[in-house]
């Protein structure tokens, strides 16, 4: 039967169907589950998918709405019957598909939406207790003034700025030609609902002021707190915190899958893909911009949730307090109770992302980034109006964006650096956000030097054969005996090792796996199967020699799940590309190895660390050195949100940082194809060689050493 190539996103599984099987089944076969609960008869619409269209150069897939079987009867009167959904999502019949109807004619790349998806990713980007000093840029101040009269009829904003002066402090003294009150602005969107708030408050007025110099918000009687949210915008997920500016407090924490992942899933595919298309940029754009506006809701409605829950296990006397009664507080206006947060009260964001992130949250083209010699429009950081970029807080808020450091360097790496302060250290620490594309910071506070490779998204499981991203099913862990040769693995959503069923397995146990092959003997340091072995485990496949982890019946999808020689070799691809990119930037500090190693990202807090360095992901240190920080980047972002003189610092520490680009380095190919080698073809790496005893110098190392 003709078979035809799947690529379903954002969970990066993919493989060959059968034509004629529906896209729901196709889905079941390569481990993704698609919700549905009418049987399959196109009346629950669960199971909705989005069919993407055009040339995928990464896939070397033409995928278009002809290589699926024409919209049924069931599907076109079930979208007849939901015209406002189709108008609310911008979709249209055609594009959005019920998986249960929908034959596969041909290659096609499927858009799963995160309401359609049966086991959601695990997105483990948490914030972290951090202790940060609260300095936030917005401001609230109470003002009361004396109404206007005939004899004093001064405009309303005038009013209100004189009666600033006084709760700000901003009175001058007499001689003074110019009072401080006159140096305030107000934005144009507060300015328009002005004068209606100042009567219904009866003249008395909370203003929210940003960095001390314009008015943002206007709001009736007393209200004392300000919202702000901080977000970490990956490749891959996206991380938002919803924080009270006043006390620091993250209220909520919401991520999803980045819905750009859909067009490539690494930030050179997807810069490709703004080339390729007319509409790409606007499309990536529109993209990201609708899933930070669906977190706030969702962080909003959370929070309140969580509020909720609290006042309702006060005392009695805790809750009268908290319902804002004046007689109870001793105000004189009523305050709005603090279980009652809305999306527009929120009045200022920190966002960070990579240099192509960045590029495409404000609409800036990313050709250029992807270009020699690789320049982005902006280095800087950057302040610019909610509305400007349809992001739906407060229309008057700001939306702050860190500065950049290197063509592939961005404002998360920024953030990282804020968070973790390698400036400020004596030691030469080597910090490295593992991702799709890795960015490393190594030095101290005398000289700080950065670069960045791709990896690929082999370490989360994409091109790998039965990879997939953190979910309920994904093996998470692997260990091999070195007698038997049998695996014990543990499963993700699992309390216990070898229990449950697998569906596939994700980026940690992936280096578990290739570490465990290399370390019980499996492979050779060079990634080969040693196909002598007496273990009935290690065969002959469809696509080579590989090791088969789960047999089918112990997994969800029927099929045995192996570790392929093809899948080593895109392990050491994408780990020789990040050895070489940190003992480049060690070289060109005069050092031999860091003092320290922290891994950041969601991805490097979950990997083995002893593992990484037994495959040569990172360079040789002593393990009680090597640290994994969380998500670093979104906890610099919470700090720039929340303390405005950091962001002031790390405007100032990243123009000092002395960027290096890989592609101009001579050595980097040779240096390249050392690392390929498991832990690497030369170097000695002291720290783990307990764990392979036997080990000699490969005799092709002199090959590429000079």
């Amino acid at each position: 039967m003709k078979k035809h190539n799947i690529i379903l996103q954002p969970s990066g599984s993919r493989g060959q169907v059968d034509e004629g099987l529906s896209i729901r089944s196709a889905a079941r076969e390569l481990g993704v589950e698609i919700e549905s609960i009418c049987a399959e008869n196109a009346t629950c619409g669960k199971c909705m998918i989005l069919i993407e269209e055009g040339r995928f150069e990464k896939y070397n897939i033409d995928s278009k709405r002809e290589n699926v079987s024409p919209v049924s009867a069931e599907e076109a009167a079930y979208f007849a019957r939901r015209p406002k959904l189709l108008k609310d999502k911008g979709w249209e019949v055609g594009q959005v598909r019920l998986s249960c109807q929908c034959k596969i004619r041909g290659d096609i790349l499927i858009n799963v939406p995160e309401e359609s998806r049966g086991n959601k990713q695990i997105v483990r980007k948490s914030a972290s207790n951090r202790a940060i000093e609260i300095k936030p840029s917005v401001r609230k101040y109470l003002v009361s003034m004396v109404p206007p009269n005939l004899e004093r009829p001064i405009a309303d904003w005038e009013r209100l700025a004189k009666g600033i002066e006084t709760s700000m402090q901003l009175v001058r003294g007499v001689d003074a030609k110019v009072p401080r009150w006159y140096e305030l602005d107000i934005d144009y969107q507060c300015l328009r609902g002005l004068s209606k708030t100042l009567r219904d408050s009866k003249w008395n007025v909370t203003i929210s002021v940003w960095q001390d110099k314009e008015v943002i918000e206007v709001q009736a009687g007393y209200v004392e707190d300000s919202y702000g949210a901080a977000v970490d915008i990956g490749s891959t997920t996206v991380a938002l915190y919803l924080c009270n500016l006043r006390t620091g407090e993250v209220l909520a924490s919401e991520s999803e899958m980045n819905p750009q992942i859909v067009y490539g899933e690494d930030v050179m595919s997807r810069i490709q893909y703004t080339i390729e298309h007319p509409d790409g940029l606007e499309k990536l754009h529109k993209a990201i911009i609708s899933t930070l506006n669906k977190l706030l809701k969702q962080a909003v409605k959370t929070a309140n949730m969580s509020l909720r829950a609290q006042v309702a296990k006060q005392s009695p006397d805790e809750a009268e307090i908290a319902s804002g009664d004046p007689e109870v507080i001793g105000a004189s206006e009523q305050v709005r109770p603090r279980n009652d947060i809305k999306v527009e009260e929120i009045l200022e964001m920190v966002l960070v992302g990579n240099s192509t992130m960045h590029h495409v949250l404000l609409n800036l083209h990313p050709k250029d980034l992807g270009l020699a010699p690789f320049v982005p429009t902006i280095h800087k950081s950057v302040d610019v109006k909610a509305r400007e970029l349809g992001i739906q807080i407060n229309s008057s808020g700001n939306i702050h964006i860190l500065p950049t450091i290197a063509s592939f360097v961005g404002a998360d790496t920024s953030a990282m650096i804020l968070a973790e302060e390698p400036h400020k250290q004596d030691e030469n620490w080597l910090l490295i956000d593992v991702g799709t594309n890795a960015e490393l910071i190594l030095g101290n506070r005398k000289r700080l030097v950065c670069t960045s490779t791709p990896t690929g998204p082999a370490l989360e499981g994409a091109h790998v054969e039965y990879g997939m991203r953190a979910a309920p099913g994904a093996i998470e862990r692997v260990h091999i005996d070195e007698k038997t040769l049998e695996p014990k693995y543990k499963i993700v959503g699992e309390d216990d090792w070898n229990t449950g069923k697998a569906k596939g397995i994700c980026g940690s146990a992936i280096i578990d796996a290739v570490a465990e092959l290399f370390r019980a003997g499996i492979v050779d340091s060079r990634g080969k199967f040693k196909k002598e072995l007496s273990t009935k485990r290690v065969r002959q496949g469809e696509k080579g020699w590989e090791y088969v982890i789960a047999w089918a019946e112990e997994t969800s999808i029927g099929r045995d799940i192996p570790m392929t020689q093809q899948d080593v070799r895109q392990i050491q691809l994408a780990k020789a590309a990040l050895f070489t990119a940190s003992r480049t930037l060690l070289k060109r500090s005069g050092l031999q190895d860091p003092d320290k190693v922290i891994l950041a990202g969601g991805f490097g807090s979950y990997i083995d660390k002893e593992k990484a360095m037994l495959i040569g992901l990172i360079p040789d240190c002593d393990l009680k050195n090597v640290y994994a920080v969380g998500n670093a980047a979104g906890d610099g972002a919470r700090i720039a949100l929340l303390n405005i003189e950091k962001r002031n610092e790390i405007d100032a520490v990243t123009r000092n940082v002395e960027r290096f680009e890989l592609p101009t380095d001579p050595e980097f190919q040779n240096q390249f194809m050392l690392a390929t080698s498991f832990p690497h073809m030369s170097e000695p790496f002291p720290h783990i060689a307990h764990l392979i005893p036997n080990r000699v110098v490969d005799p092709m190392a002199k090959k590429f050493m000079k």
